[in-house]
């Protein structure tokens, strides 16, 4: 019970922290005077109250979390905050329903960007803000964020980072001390997310859209104040400066860290991850430019270029924008840019998916074990960079591929039984799984996700939110051997 009421607290803290972010819809509220004011204000009081709440009725049982209970709290808290991040919208939008608000919300905090929405270009400004807020916060992760804060009450924050962090290898940091470690992130992520508001800005767009596309271009969530997307805008230059930070995002915000701090580029040269990726993501561009020009897809190389260029980069690093409906271009491509999705971001970023580390971990064990069959004696080990990985890594990334795999198909089929085609099927999966957005057919970006019955709005509600916790964390909960005491 202690172990529960530990958690509770915790969850009543962040709670309180979490309702401090209404602050920057209220102020858009009050400039635009779009009538949103009072229900942020009420979302706000709400939130801080029942986390004060909560919290002054656990304080007694306050503690350290244990790697367990990290596991619990983790799912718990993003639940909790995509339920209480509902109520602005389901004021300020009286026709929508719960399933489609919790839609829109987690698929905010998972960075998805996914959306239900219709009549962006009319949707009140501070609604639109909070939409690109909440991506903004799940970016890098509200929980580690909290672990900057929490470590300064008295509340542990260590196994909520290992647990929080994706990727395979979650004991490496940038300090000695976790709560620094999450405070460096944080301000490199802030940092980057006001170069790249100033940097649209000087683009062409204009100061409320350069913000709102900053905070998610930094998140890769995708999430636009237009219906057309960046399409809306019909910018080389935003396009660019677009894809410049969506490539910067999917890599490791750790890379990033130390790049800055000696003021060099060798971090980048030396990361495992970030040549592979953007050689992945040129090799796919060059393939796909000569495949469009040969179908003449668009009337000069030009447009083809930039729209092939934009729209793989986006959808590959899981970003998300659009400037083309690809889902009318040739199948090889809109089905490429999917499986791209899978594998291209890093980790450490905020990007979805199986990460590059990932696969090209598998890629290295495949061809070990071709070499072990014929020299069955000899000792090779796996190397990432100047790093020799321990088969216990090994073991646990082939174990996360399997389930991951497992988590594709179930889903799929969920879909298919409720009466979705296959291709919206397969594409609405891997697009919430891997945290990307936009599918094919009835979820690609022309016709976003509005159109899906309730049944198959929660079906992707479950792939965005085990896309965000690496499938282990959220699959951890029901297995009996989690709650044995």
């Amino acid at each position: 019970m202690q172990r529960f009421c530990t958690i509770a607290f915790v969850l009543g803290l962040i709670l309180m922290i979490f309702g401090l972010t209404y602050a920057l819809p209220i102020a858009a509220s009050l400039y635009f005077g779009d009538g949103m004011t009072e229900h942020f204000l009420h979302g706000m009081s709400l939130n801080i109250g029942c986390g004060g709440i909560l919290a002054g009725l656990t304080m007694r049982f306050r503690g350290d979390v244990k790697t367990r209970d990290g596991y619990l709290l983790v799912p718990c808290f993003w639940i909790l905050m995509a339920s209480a991040a509902t109520l602005p919208f389901l004021w300020g939008v009286p026709e929508l329903s719960f399933t489609d608000a919790f839609f829109e919300t987690t698929s905010g905090l998972t960075t998805t960007g996914a959306t239900v929405f219709v009549g962006l270009d009319q949707l009140a400004p501070s609604l639109n803000l909070w939409r690109h807020e909440l991506s903004w916060i799940g970016g890098l992760g509200i929980i580690v964020l909290a672990v900057a804060i929490l470590p300064l009450l008295g509340i542990g924050g260590m196994q909520l980072y290992k647990v929080e962090i994706a990727g395979p290898i979650k004991d490496s940091k940038i300090t000695p001390r976790i709560n620094e470690t999450a405070r460096l992130l944080w301000l490199v992520y802030a940092a980057l997310t006001i170069v790249c508001m100033l940097a649209l800005k000087q683009a062409g767009m204009g100061w409320f859209d350069a913000i709102c596309h900053a905070l998610s271009t930094m998140s890769l969530g995708g999430v636009s104040t237009h219906d057309a997307n960046i399409a809306y805008f019909n910018s080389p230059d935003i396009e660019a400066v677009l894809m410049v930070f969506m490539l910067i995002s999917a890599m490791n915000f750790a890379v990033h860290y130390q790049a800055l701090h000696r003021k060099s580029i060798k971090p980048y040269l030396q990361d495992p991850e970030a040549i592979p990726m953007l050689g992945l993501l040129v090799g796919s561009v060059l393939v796909c430019f000569l495949y469009m020009l040969y179908y003449n897809v668009y009337a000069d190389w030009f447009s083809t270029f930039r729209h092939v260029t934009f729209n793989l980069i986006s959808i590959g690093t899981s970003g998300g924008f659009v400037s083309a409906d690809f889902s009318s271009w040739p199948p090889f491509l809109s089905w490429w840019m999917l499986y791209l999705t899978c594998i291209t971001a890093c980790t450490g970023s905020t990007g979805g998916g199986i990460k590059m580390f990932r696969a090209l971990l598998l890629w290295k064990q495949a061809g070990r074990e071709m070499f072990s069959i014929l020299h069955p004696h000899a000792i090779n080990p796996i190397r990432m960079g100047n790093l020799i990985i321990a088969n216990k890594i090994i073991f646990s990334v082939l174990a996360f591929i399997f389930l991951y795999f497992i988590a594709v198909v179930a889903l799929t089929f969920s879909l298919l039984f409720s009466g979705l085609d296959p291709v919206s099927s397969l594409s609405a999966v891997l697009a919430c799984l891997n945290n990307a957005g936009p599918g094919l057919s009835m979820v690609a970006s022309a016709s976003n996700y509005q159109g899906l019955t309730d049944f198959q709005t929660w079906i992707c509600i479950i792939a965005m939110l085990l896309g965000r916790f690496e499938v282990f964390t959220l699959l951890m909960l029901f297995t009996p051997a989690f709650w044995r005491r």
